[in-house]
């Protein structure tokens, strides 16, 4: 029983002590006058009763109530009911008669009122929380003082403070006060359970669910919460709200629910707090950084941006919010309904509030489910003491990463929590109940919010109950002021009471209070019960690792083969097992099983079986959290002292001095939870009866017990149960046994600790790395078993402790953290002083003797003999490389790529351990995978060093068994990366060594550091690099170039006639212009000091002839581009000529020697204009189109000066040339003089007169061009438009891509894409003149050039030429594009990211973009010139993309640079002469390392890379052969790509040499002779299906989805490195065949299988293709006969014209399709020819290996050949055929003679020929309408052999001569009759 109130008090006004505008309350009488013993009266209750202060007020106001709560020192809180109401007193002011001078300051003029009103509260104290009680008790006393009743106020205030009622047990008191009032008390049945009313309903209502769920996990999770509201009794309520839902944990910091404004700097605490205050003071609050305010008026929560609440987890949350969503407002769920059934009503507010709390008890149970399995009772007796195992408890619940849960149990309310809830025996509530009875329910019925919701009902019910046991009985008589009435005021003061009266009252209740038997209520007080163990709850939730069975079972067998000795089984398991153990079900059966293998505490192993144990441990303790959830670490904490081996002298090593690298042994939490645990078992030993129990085999350690057996908490139920039974002796040695069990095991762990804290090398001073058990230097403790290296452990938030260990001394720092954790563990466990004393003086000498076994073991552990490690694998060399450092011992560690670890299947081949060797040439890797299934195999990686683009030091997490001194990360430009670990047996000197010599290799000071000169470098070379003159002659230079130009007349493409010495003898005008310059070259690299000094003497003519030997010269006079003919007189009809202005390279030094000019421009007009250029690269051809005689020409950009001034005529569109300087006057005549060079210019009938213009150049008809002019347009507004990509039409034409037009035209010049476009531009003065007419014509020559020059530029309506601006990239833009594109290719790290995907990383690299562009362009100029315009590619320097384009252009136009020799040229002329910077764009010096990695050569490959995919059959050379040259032009291994310019080539020295005599048949100087050899052994460069068509202009897709990212950017082959060192891959150069045959037949007998793994075998190797394993297998054949070999090019010949000759094959379009079987790549090129003849550019569908040129293969445009039509639709036997048989027949210029099936058809008046007799496909026709003669012929070369001269006959037509050759001179004789006789038919 209690009392319902403690104090009465009455407060007033303090007239007296009033202070400024600030009043003060005062205590005017309060009763008792003496304080209860149990109870004082608190302090400073007045300034609750008026929180906003005290003040008065002119107006009366209503009265008021409200219950604010204080809290006393003991933590009880005390209910203050306050009842206000207003009494009228004097105006203080206008008493004291003259206003102070302060006074009038502040209001001299406003009137003062003469009467006041004071406040006065009546104030009730009280335990219980019976707020109507107190408002009508109040109420009451009010009413007797007002309406003056007759009763005495003594009287009722006397029985106020004498009722008594009970606390709770569902009791019901009536009470009087004896004022004629009746009032009914129901106590709750259960204290526990919090008393809420309506106020949890309430505070729903005015914040809402989401901030209400925001407020309760703020207050679990320890913020400060402030209420704001204007009403006071609100603030109370939702305060008492707020912790009735935080049931059952109970809010234990600061809760005022009213704060007075007095108070307010409390706000500024810095513990958590719930505080209401009222918003007048709002203001105040805001600058409040850490507060979360809930404004109760308005509905808001406010979180502070650093505030971060934890929400709850998820799924929890949401399902909580849908039920409460349901309880708040039914009708949601049916508002959608079509018919919603009768109006659904929430429950009235009380019951909507008991619902409410109902939920947050579910959720509870939810979370705390399971908790009581992971208590630890550590003292039964006096009391029980009881620990919390937090982490077990998450992680048996799987939420370890759950913070919110993490906050809640480190909470403070937790801890309440558990003393409170921990004793396993005394009274239980409704949560008991609930956590031990329905969790099972709960799981079940979650998912299902109809379910959950009558569970809710239930427990509602149940809360309703509890607090209204009698809902019927609600009966309240209580006198109010009458309130229908004007409510009446008091007239006088409220009277001062009688002090004795009242006190007499309470001293008679006190007396009979004595007297009156004690009402015992006896405590139910029963066991609790657990509720279901947390185990099945993880189970079923399916938290256990999908196939644990088969990693469990190889754990286990791999711990038998240890404990078995078979270590190689145990070797060969280790990685699985390993892997294993990330999973948690492994690691609990690893200590399971190593368990089994311990006997009486001690297991001796072996070295070796020592090793692989503390691998395993290792491996285990890795993945563990420094919190251990799972007790791993603890169960392996026994086992670690207990596995040992002997060392020598008798001294015995245990598994704990290797393990020492976790962070789990510094975190202080898991020694106490482990010790808790520990002493658990011992003190349930020591009270169960029997002894065989005592010490149960099954560890006990989480307190999960079998069920049979008693639980540690039951017992201790049990015992707790029979305490008050025994006796005094009894009791006292139950409590001695369980005090000496805890000291003895606290004297167990110092142990324990000592042995995981002290390092094995207690010397060094250190202590665990980065533990903060000192910061001292971490020194790795590998060598304690030789193999083992610890963690590199990242350095983790210690919750552990030593934070202040100062001392780098090891020993004190542990004693101190020892010391620590015996403090706490006795504090808590309740262990006497004195023993707490011993223990301190224990444990110094329990350290220090252990150190002292330490040493002994250190000293002796150092002996053992290293573990053996894989030999390292030398790699073989190429001739001429050498080593720089021989190989460290490193481990290739795995990169980003997924292939090699095994992660897409397969085995891991990464990691693999093996040397890294450095080379003069190349970086290589060689070794074996540590994965022993895999370990027979050789991994290697290696790149050319000079390819090295970024070198880096990082720092990796690695597993456990491994220690590098540093890591580096290495990436190439050829596609590949090594991240490499040195082993810790290389010096960290070495690793330091190593990069530095890595540097000097990669950045060499000057080009001839580089490989390509220092490799296999003969004395002699040497010695003539140090005589060399300073002042030396072009002469001297070449001494050996004579021999040179000798070898070079085998070309087949040079005759050497036209070069004869001769020509420059009588030239002497040029004779005489060389005589006048001089050349030398100087030896320095410094280009700005390079003169042109000494003479070219006419003796030199040698050099000069080595001149014209260059590509450049051999591929003009191919097109016909000039010669340097014999005459004095030029042939002027000639429109070009070959200009020798630059042959010293005094005009443009990055141009060669000889260059083609237009004929009527004279040297010194060059000099000048090319001033006009960026480094004078001015304007020169460089391909001329046979068919259209339009040229290409190649420039740089203008000079920046301003576009020149033929772009900027003035204002009038004059047709004179404007007014600018010279060199622009010269500049116009040039580019005049390129167009009048073309056929079509000087057909047209004078310049003003363009009306001529049609297509008189071309031969094809007006058709045509109308046709074809759109597509340029749209190709243009493509090329030129700005960057949005609009879908336009699609059209084929040649061989065409598609083109999309990009939408709009560029601002610059609308007229130019109009005008291409062949459609009409508005005039800009609206005048129809003739420019109007002009302009729809094409012009001559359009310059394509870059947009950000040609600015502002206007066009000259006259003059032919046209400017087409394009945006170009800069060298910048593709630097940074590749780096991106190697990130994506050859990542460094695995990326988890999902937005980070291969696809994603390769279109922000951008490198599809920028190919796209480069071809775009180059297909609209092929367009251009297919049409008869010449184009003038004038961009940037003219050495980047200028080259890309033009090399493209030539490419796609002419069929001969798809060749072999053709591409070679191609190169050389374009990207080597006309000086591409290499060297430059390649960093491949020291002076170039800054400006990085350009590699504009490589994007030119991958653009033909692009076109070869679209048309494999118009190439001779293959894929392999691009990947060649890509992987060469940046490896240094050849001179070829080396260098700028020819210039410095020559000046090197380095240009002839490549073809002079070499001493050493090994070295290659050059890529291309390398290539030639090659291509003569192999067919690796050769293209099978290569079957080109006569003159075709290919035009490729160039869309980004058209385009592939190249393999060569991703492939990569392990077994043998990169395959572009043809010596190295294929063993000895000479045969490379053999070995592989070899090979393959002494494997065939094993088995016919062959597995090839996709990053390691090379697959061209492993599954050659068809043709190259059918012509290898001849060649094994011949060697086995002893034939002599024939080289593989004849083979393929031969074979080749016999297929044709009696082909069986009959609907093949093709021999070489029917060879590869790919049929659709025919019907691919079928479908492209068909089209030719839509696009009006006749030509037949040709598709044969090898065409000849005949009589209608290229008909006239616009009309399909007859032939062509005929063979397409008509079959070959209904033919007339007259006459057929076998002719040899000779190919067009350059092609061999070949043998074809002839058909003599009278009927169709022809002559067809097909490849082969069964052929429908027609070859080619000879109309015998254009039959002049037959005539007997001679042979000529190339003839077939062995013939007679008699069977060679001639068949000449009005177009060409065709010379034939039959089988003998009888068939020959048959023919030419035959045909003879069908001519004079006709």
């Amino acid at each position: 029983m209690t009392r319902l109130a403690d104090y009465f008090v009455v407060v007033g006004y303090d007239l007296d002590k009033r202070g400024g505008s600030e009043g003060q309350g005062q205590i005017l009488q309060r009763f008792p006058e003496k304080d209860w013993e149990d109870n004082p009266f608190p302090q400073g209750l007045e300034l609750f009763c008026q929180p906003s202060g005290w003040q008065l007020d002119p107006e009366r106001k209503p009265p008021s109530f409200f219950v604010s709560v204080l809290t006393d020192i003991n933590s009880e809180r005390h209910y203050c009911a306050c009842f206000t109401f207003w009494e009228c007193v004097e105006n203080p002011q206008l008493q004291k008669g003259e206003p102070s001078e302060a006074d009038e300051d502040e209001s001299p003029d406003v009137l003062q009122p003469a009467q006041m009103y004071a406040p006065k509260s009546l104030v009730l104290v009280s335990r219980l929380d019976h707020t109507e009680v107190f408002r009508n008790c109040l109420s009451l006393i009010y009413t007797v003082h007002v309406d003056g009743l007759t009763v005495p106020m003594e009287t009722v205030i006397g029985n106020l403070l004498t009722c008594v009622i009970p606390l709770a047990g569902g009791s019901q008191r009536t009470i009087t006060l004896g004022a004629g009032d009746r009032q009914v008390i129901q106590t709750p049945i259960n204290d526990s359970l919090p008393v809420s009313g309506c106020s949890v309903a309430q505070l729903f209502r005015q914040l809402g669910i989401v901030n209400v769920l925001c407020l309760f996990c703020a207050a679990l999770t320890e913020h400060k919460i402030l209420f704001l509201s204007s009403s006071y009794q609100r603030l109370t309520d939702a305060c008492r709200a707020l912790l009735a839902i935080m049931f059952p944990l109970k809010y234990s910091f600061t809760y005022v629910p009213i704060l007075p404004g007095k108070l307010l700097e409390v706000l500024s605490t810095p513990t958590p707090f719930i505080i209401g205050v009222n918003s007048h003071f709002r203001s105040e609050t805001q600058e409040l950084l850490d507060v979360i305010i809930a404004d109760l008026d308005g509905g808001t929560v406010t979180i502070p941006e650093c505030v971060h609440i934890s929400p709850l987890p998820e799924p929890l949350l949401h399902h909580t919010q849908t039920v409460i969503s349901m309880v708040l407002d039914p009708e949601l769920e049916v508002a959608d309904h079509a018919f919603p059934p009768p109006s659904i009503q929430p429950s009235t507010l009380k019951i909507q509030d008991k619902e409410i709390r109902a939920v947050f008890l579910w959720l509870f149970a939810h979370l705390l489910q399971g908790y009581r399995w992971c208590l630890h009772i550590i003292r039964i007796h006096p009391e029980p003491a009881i620990c919390f195992h937090k982490a077990a408890f998450l992680g048996q619940r799987a939420l370890t990463e759950d913070d919110f849960l993490m906050k809640v149990l480190d909470g403070m309310a937790f801890a309440g929590f558990v003393s409170e809830r921990g004793p396993p025996y005394r009274a239980t509530d409704l949560f008991d109940d609930l956590i031990a009875n329905q969790v099972e329910r709960i799981r079940q019925e979650t998912g299902d919010p109809h379910k959950v919701m009558k569970h809710i009902k239930e427990l509602a019910d149940h809360l309703f109950k509890n607090e209204n046991p009698y809902p019927a009985v609600s009966m309240h008589r209580v006198q109010r002021t009458a309130e229908h009435a004007k409510p009446r005021f008091p007239q006088t003061p409220f009277p001062h009471l009688d002090e004795v009266s009242v006190q007499l009252f309470i001293d008679h209740a006190t007396a009979k209070l004595k007297t009156a038997p004690p009402v015992v209520k006896a405590e139910l007080k029963s066991m609790v019960p657990s509720g279901p163990p947390l185990a099945d709850i993880v189970d079923r939730n399916g938290n256990v690792l999908a196939n644990s069975a088969r990693r469990l079972e190889v754990v286990r067998n791999c711990i038998t083969y240890i404990f078995d000795n078979k270590m190689l089984e145990a070797k060969k398991l280790m990685p699985a097992v390993l892997r294993a153990l990330k999973g948690r079900a492994a690691r609990v059966c690893l200590t399971q099983e190593l368990n089994l293998h311990v006997l009486q505490n001690r297991a001796v192993l072996d070295t070796q079986q020592f090793d692989y144990i503390v691998r395993m441990m290792n491996c285990t303790l890795q993945d563990c959290s420094h919190m251990d959830e799972h007790g791993i670490a603890a169960a392996l904490l026994p086992l670690v002292t207990a596995f040992c081996r002997k060392l020598g002298g008798g001294i015995t090593q245990f598994a704990y001095s290797c393990v020492q690298e976790h962070m789990v042994w510094t975190n202080m939490q898991f020694w106490e939870a482990m010790f808790f645990s520990d002493v658990q078992k011992h003190i349930r030993a020591l009270y169960l009866e029997n002894d065989e129990e005592g010490d149960a085999s099954s560890p006990d350690g989480e307190g999960v017990g079998g069920q049979k057996r008693l639980s540690a908490l039951e017992l201790a139920s049990e015992q707790s149960r029979l305490w008050p039974t025994l006796s005094k002796e009894q009791q006292q040695e139950r409590v001695q046994k369980e005090e000496s069990t805890v000291f003895s095991q606290a004297i167990h762990y110092a142990n324990r600790m000592s042995y995981l804290l002290l390092p094995l090398d207690t010397s060094k001073n250190r202590l665990l790395r980065n533990t903060g058990l000192g910061d001292l230097e971490s020194v790795s403790n590998s060598y304690v078993t030789n193999s083992i290296a610890g963690s590199m452990a990242e350095s983790y938030d210690t919750e552990s402790g030593f934070e202040d260990a100062e001392t780098s001394d090891v020993a004190n720092s542990v004693i101190r953290f020892i010391n620590r954790f015996v403090d706490k563990v006795c504090n808590e466990s309740g262990v006497t002083n004195e023993h707490l004393k011993a223990l301190h003086i224990m444990i110094p000498d329990i350290v220090q003797m252990h150190i002292e076994t330490l040493e002994a073991v250190h000293r002796e552990s150092k002996r053992l003999p290293p573990i053996q490690k894989p030999k390292l694998l030398r790699p073989t060399l190429l001739p001429g490389e050498e080593f720089v450092m021989d190989g460290m011992r490193v481990h290739l560690i795995a990169d980003g790529r997924e292939e090699a670890t095994g992660a897409m299947g397969g085995p891991p081949l990464l990691p693999a351990e093996g040397a890294i060797y450095l080379t003069t040439y190349r970086l290589i890797f060689k070794g074996t995978p540590t994965d022993p299934n895999v370990g027979e195999q050789v991994v290697t990686r290696s790149f050319p060093i000079a390819s090295l683009t970024k070198e880096k030091q990082i720092s990796l997490k690695v597993p456990m068994d491994q220690f590098f001194q540093e890591i580096l990360l290495l990436r190439s430009c050829t596609f590949q990366l090594m991240k490499i670990g040195f082993d810790e047996e290389v010096a960290s000197d070495l690793a330091e060594v190593f990069r530095k010599h890595m540097h000097k290799l990669r950045y060499p000071q000057h080009v001839q550091g580089t490989f390509a000169f220092t490799m296999g470098q003969s004395a002699k070379l040497v010695v003539e690099h140090k005589t060399k003159d300073k002042n030396q002659s072009l002469k001297t230079l070449s001494k050996n170039l004579v021999k040179t130009a000798k070898r070079t007349i085998g070309r087949q493409y040079v005759t050497r006639k036209k070069y004869s010495p001769p020509t420059w003898e009588n030239r002497s005008s040029l004779q005489s212009e060389m005589d006048e310059d001089e050349i030398s070259v100087s030896e320095e690299p410094d280009q700005s000091s390079l003169t042109l000094s000494s003479t070219i003497r006419s003796s030199d003519r040698q050099t000069m002839s080595n001149v014209v030997e260059r590509a450049c010269c051999r591929d003009y006079q191919r097109l016909g581009l000039g010669t340097l003919s014999n005459s004095l007189t030029r042939s002027k009809n000639e429109p070009f000529r070959i200009s020798t202005a630059n042959r010293m390279y005094t005009v443009c030094r990055s141009y060669p020697g000889l260059l083609i000019v237009p004929q009527s421009i004279p040297d010194v007009t060059i000099q000048r204009i090319s001033r006009c250029y960026r480094q004078n690269r001015f304007p020169v051809v460089c391909w001329r189109n046979s068919r259209t005689k339009a040229v290409l020409l190649r420039s740089a950009g203008l000079h920046a000066k301003g576009v020149v001034g033929f772009f900027k005529s003035p204002n009038a569109p004059t047709a004179g040339p404007s007014q600018a300087d010279s060199t622009s006057l010269e500049q116009e005549k040039y580019l005049q003089a390129i167009i009048s060079s073309m056929p079509s210019y000087s057909e047209a009938s004078g310049r003003n007169t363009l009306s001529g213009f049609t297509s008189s150049q071309m031969s094809s008809s007006d058709s045509s061009d109308k046709l074809r002019q759109p597509k340029i347009g749209a190709l243009m507004k493509q090329v030129m438009g700005t960057k949005e990509e609009v879908p336009g039409t699609f059209s084929r034409g040649g061989k065409w891509g598609s083109i999309r037009g990009s939408g709009r035209l560029s601002t610059y010049d609308p007229d130019v894409g109009n005008r291409l476009a062949g459609k009409e531009s508005p005039q800009a003065n609206g005048g129809p003149s003739e420019t109007y007419f002009l302009r729809q014509q094409r012009a001559y020559l359009y310059i394509i050039g870059d947009k950000s020059q040609l600015k502002g530029g206007k066009q000259d309506s006259f003059q032919q030429w046209e400017v087409v601006p394009i945006e170009v990239f800069d060298v910048r833009q593709v630097k940074t594009s590749f780096k991106k594109l190697m990130k994506a290719c050859v990542p460094s790290m695995s990326n988890t990211e999902p937005n980070m995907t291969f696809h994603r990383c390769l279109e922000e690299s951008e490198w599809m973009n920028l190919l796209h562009r480069v071809l775009q362009v180059s297909v609209l100029v092929v367009e251009l010139l297919d049409n008869g315009s010449s184009v003038m590619v004038s961009l940037e320097d003219g050495w980047d993309v200028t080259t890309q384009v033009v090399s493209l252009v030539q490419l796609l136009s002419d069929p001969y640079y798809r060749t072999i020799d053709g591409f070679r040229l191609l190169v050389e002329k374009e990207w080597l002469s006309f000086g591409h910077r290499f060297s430059h764009r390649g960093a491949q010096t020291l002076a170039s390392q800054s400006s990085g990695f350009t590699p504009v050569f490589l994007q030119f490959l991958d653009c033909v890379h692009q076109i070869h995919l679209q048309f494999p059959m118009e190439f001779e050379f293959s894929q392999y052969y691009l990947k060649f040259l890509a992987y060469h032009y940046v490896s240094n291994r050849f001179r070829t790509f080396l260098l700028d310019s020819d210039y410095e080539r020559i000046e090197l020295g380095v240009l002839y040499e490549e073809k002079g005599e070499r001493k050493n048949p090994q070295v290659c100087k050059s890529v291309w002779d390398y290539i030639d050899r090659l291509n003569k052994k192999t067919p690796i460069f050769y293209n099978y299906m290569f079957s080109p068509e006569d003159d075709e202009v290919l035009k490729p897709y160039s869309f980004i989805s058209n385009l592939k990212v190249w393999d060569f950017y991703t492939e990569e082959t392990l077994s043998e490195g990169p395959s572009f060192d043809w010596e190295l891959v294929r063993g000895r150069p000479e045969k490379p065949q053999e070995e592989t045959g070899d090979r393959q037949e002494t494997t065939a007998p094993k088995s016919q299988r062959r597995i090839v793994w996709p990053c390691y075998d090379s697959l061209s190797k492993v599954l050659p293709d068809a043709i190259t394993k059918l012509l290898q297998d001849v060649q094994n054949l011949e060697t086995e006969l002893g034939q002599p070999t024939e080289k593989w090019k004849d083979t393929w010949d031969k074979i080749k014209t016999a297929q044709r000759v009696e082909s069986k094959l009959e609907s093949r379009h093709s021999f070489s399709s029917s060879l590869l079987m790919s049929s659709n790549l025919s019907h691919q090129r079928c479908s492209q020819g068909v089209y030719l003849q839509q696009s009006g550019v006749g030509s037949s569908i040709n598709l044969a290996l090898d065409c000849e040129v005949s009589a209608t293969s290229t008909p006239a445009a616009g009309r399909p050949s007859t032939s062509t039509l005929y063979s397409q639709f008509q079959s070959t036997e209904s033919e007339n055929r007259s006459f057929e048989g076998v002719l040899y027949k000779r190919g067009a210029l350059l092609k061999p003679w070949k043998p074809r099936w002839f058909v003599l058809d009278k009927t169709k008046h022809q002559l067809r020929y097909y490849d082969a007799r069964q052929d429908k496909d027609c070859k080619g026709v000879i109309e015998l309408a254009e039959v002049e003669s037959v005539i007997p012929g001679t042979p000529t070369m190339g003839a077939p052999k062995n013939i007679d001269e008699k069977a060679f006959f001639d068949l000449k037509t009005t177009k060409r001569v065709y010379n034939f050759c039959a089988q003998d001179s009888t068939h020959a004789q048959l023919w030419m009759d035959s045909i003879q006789s069908c001519l004079s038919d006709a």
